[in-house]
């Protein structure tokens, strides 16, 4: 059966005894919606895989191929389904190149669902054969990854030839990304530094009941406890889950207006974080994208391919009678992971030097917090960022050029490296005579007197002759970030009127209201005690980069000094205690999709964000809503940048509020996401009662409890006693009776487990938007 449109002719199924032919472009099955299309898919010459792409992305973005390993002629291959019920492809020769495991006889034609799923079914509509058990590497929504399928990427971008990375159930059935390469096998995700705990989770080799599958509404989750969100979490939008070439795994939604797929969750914040991206020997430089390069006395075993390594350029024999004599250099904020051959905790320097000198298979050794030392026996999954505590010691042969600095060679080029240092007495500066060439130091001086007075007079020039060249260089900024950038403090100043119009103050600083050249009316902080320097940079980047409409965006920032400031969108309809415990309160409606959009917010931080966040003070007056009440978290990322027991800081040893702080702070337990799980459950309790119930004591008799404690114990006994309108007596009174009492209930179940004593029995925030997401049409 064929329906024709003005050019092309669609197959919506094929029948028993059919073919589709490669040569024929318009020869191909769609899904009964057009999101899927099934045919030949050309990527080379000559050479073509049978797929299945998304019709309207703009790249016909490949979900699934069926012979990846070996694609077929461009004339005369085809695929036909056969009269025993099996589909198979074949060249231009007639040879066989793959097919479906079926011999079924009633299997009466083949077709593409709305899912994505091809399917070989029978009359009567049963599944005998369908590409969902059989994933490359992507998944679709509702598509279920098993202990005995994985995904696998590609090589490299753009081609379908299968590549080192995985995603997969390990084991001890827990979901891991795997780096199986030619030489190691490697764990990079659940972080192995994370110390996860498989029994924790209910995950053992002998519990084989697991599965993964992300749901329409973007949410991901796993039998072994794993979940996670795309960060635009809704129905409607078209997404995949791709195990992507460079080792990550990245949710993306399609924009459909454009055809293009936009990153809505992934994986690895860090690049460095994946294991075997720059093989053997070499260093991945941390930023934004990674930086292959290899260490001094080391060179590219293959240019082209720089996940193939370094080589070293000497040798290290190890065996009877070996009589050479070793010595070391340092790489600085570097180490690699694994390969130990030797973990000794509290030791010397010297004492860790020793070992690797007195065992000939040791390559180098690490040094660094806490004198631990570790031996290595091979050097893969090296990574090299700036605040890590620790070096690397490399051992080389005595005779070797002793190296007092270096390059890193990246690529085929040469980057220039400052933290390279070389353990023994230098020589490099020495002549052939044994006297110092002062040529060179003069030289250096020279050269740097020179580039110092141009620096000045182009500073001069462009400070003071030549307004247009400045004004250009900032409208160039300014589109590069994305509006997201430094403002100058006179800047802000003149914004604010010199600090005018105070709209709040908390324990990190004060907020001003100012309007910006542009127009854009913003809510500057002018914050207290905070890190200073590269610290706060860095973490104010971190905060800048994350986006979701339940968060107050940011703008840009203020580092001059002693001055730090930063600037937000400014959200115009008050925070959520000034219309939540005033005359001028939230109805029902508002009610509801304040704690649905306060929740999805700290999903966002928690599980989907690409720098995870742990916000530490969730309470109504960080909640903002805008012109339709639409909440805002606001103060998130500051945990980070406030000095605890700064001079203006109202939080010593704990961050966050009396009241509404999880009782872990007080126990000294580690602090984790459910934190702020706790204080969200605290929010949602008030937002029902319409009283503060973080008050610090309420008499009862003779005895002292809190306000959430006595609630707490009131609404458990409501409910255990199963009155009919047991809710009316918990809802506040103001509203009337006018609300949902499905969704009531539905809050107060949640807010109670929120804040429950023992942490392990919190939810966790995705799974809270899911259950508020069911009843919000209520």
């Amino acid at each position: 059966m064929k329906s024709s449109s003005s050019k092309n002719t669609f197959q919506e199924y094929l029948q028993r005894g059919s073919s589709l032919s490669v040569g024929d472009d318009s020869d191909l099955i769609t899904s009964p919606d057009k999101t899927f299309t099934c045919g030949f898919y050309s990527f080379g010459t000559n050479a073509y895989w049978f797929a299945i792409w998304y019709t309207n992305s703009i790249d016909r973005t490949v979900v699934w191929t069926a012979n990846t390993k070996k694609p077929v002629n461009g004339k005369g291959s085809k695929l036909t389904l056969l009269a025993n019920g099996a589909m198979v492809l074949t060249d231009v020769d007639g040879t066989f190149v793959w097919g479906t495991n079926t011999t079924s006889t009633d299997v009466n034609r083949a077709m593409l669902l709305n899912t994505g799923n091809l399917v070989l079914v029978n009359k009567k509509g049963q599944i005998r054969w369908q590409s969902f058990d059989y994933p490359t590497d992507t998944l679709l929504p509702s598509q279920r990854l098993t202990k005995n399928t994985n995904l696998i990427s590609a090589l490299r971008k753009r081609s379908f030839e299968a590549g080192y990375f995985s995603l997969r159930y390990d084991s001890n059935n827990v979901l891991t990304l795997f780096y199986d390469g030619p030489e190691i096998s490697s764990v990079y995700w659940p972080s192995p530094l994370a110390g996860y705990n498989v029994f924790e989770h209910r995950r053992t080799s002998f519990n084989n009941s697991r599965y993964a599958m992300f749901n329409d509404l973007g949410v991901f989750d796993s039998t072994d406890g794993w979940t996670f969100n795309a960060s635009d979490m809704g129905l409607g939008i078209k997404r995949r889950l791709t195990m992507d070439y460079d080792g990550n795994l990245r949710f993306y939604s399609l924009n459909e207006s454009t055809g293009l797929w936009l990153i809505s969750w992934q994986a690895i914040a860090q690049p460095c974080d994946i294991h075997g991206i720059c093989g053997r020997n070499g260093i991945c430089v941390y930023g934004d994208k990674h930086e292959c390069s290899c260490p001094p006395h080391h060179e590219w075993r293959n240019t082209s391919d720089l996940s193939k390594g370094c080589k070293p350029t000497f040798n290290t024999p190890c065996g009877p009678g070996n009589s050479t004599e070793f010595r070391f250099f340092t790489m600085m904020n570097t180490d690699y992971y694994g390969f130990d051959l030797n973990y000794t905790q509290r030791i010397s320097f010297e004492a860790c030097r020793d070992i690797c000198l007195g065992d000939c298979r040791c390559e180098a050794f690490s040094y660094g917090q806490e004198s631990l030392c570790f031996t290595k026996s091979a050097l893969f999954n090296g990574y090299q960022k700036p605040n890590f505590p620790g070096n690397i010691y490399f051992k080389v042969p005595m005779g070797m050029k002793t190296i007092e600095s270096a390059s890193l060679l990246t690529g085929s080029k040469a980057k220039c490296v400052d933290n390279v240092e070389m353990l023994g007495s230098p020589s490099m500066y020495a002549s052939s005579h044994g006297k110092v060439k002062w040529v060179y130091p003069f030289s250096f001086v020279i050269g740097v007197g020179v580039v110092e007075a141009l620096v000045i007079f182009l500073g001069w020039w462009i400070l003071h002759g030549n307004d247009a060249f400045l004004n250009n260089l900032e409208e160039g900024y300014r589109m590069v970030s994305s509006q997201f950038r430094g403002f100058s403090y006179k800047e802000l100043k003149t914004a604010t009127q010199n600090f005018k119009v105070e709209i709040g103050r908390g324990g990190s600083g004060v907020v001003y209201k100012g309007v910006l050249e542009d127009k854009r009316v913003v809510a500057v902080k002018r914050l207290g005690d905070v890190s200073e320097g590269g610290e706060f940079w860095a973490e104010v980047s971190t905060i800048g980069k994350l986006n979701h409409m339940n968060l107050v965006r940011m703008w840009g920032f203020c580092s001059r000094k002693k001055y730090k400031l930063l600037v937000y969108e400014y959200v115009e309809n008050e925070s959520l205690d000034k219309r939540l415990f005033s005359s001028n309160f939230l109805q029902w409606e508002e009610r509801f999709q304040v704690a649905i959009g306060i929740a999805k917010g700290l999903a966002y931080l928690h599980h989907a964000c690409l720098e995870w966040v742990i916000h530490c003070d969730v309470k109504p007056e960080n909640i903002l809503l805008d012109g339709s009440f639409e909440p805002k978290i606001a103060d998130f990322g500051l945990a980070k940048l406030s000095k605890r027991g700064g001079s203006n800081s109202k939080f010593t040893r704990i961050r966050g509020t009396k009241g509404y702080m999880a009782p872990e702070w007080a126990s000294n337990l580690p602090i984790t996401a459910k934190v702020d799980v706790y204080s969200y459950g605290v929010v949602i309790l008030e937002m029902i009662k319409g009283t503060r119930l973080s008050k610090l004591s309420a008499h009862r008799g003779e005895m002292e409890e809190s306000e959430l404690m006595r609630f707490i114990r009131e609404a458990k006994t409501t409910i255990q006693e199963e009155k009919a309108l047991w809710i009316e007596e918990i809802v506040d009174p103001r509203l009337g009776r006018l609300f949902s009492r499905k969704q009531a209930a539905t809050l107060v179940e949640i807010g109670l487990s929120c804040v429950d004593e023992d942490r392990q029995k919190r939810p966790t925030m995705d799974l809270v938007v899911q259950v508020l997401s069911d009843c919000e049409t209520v």
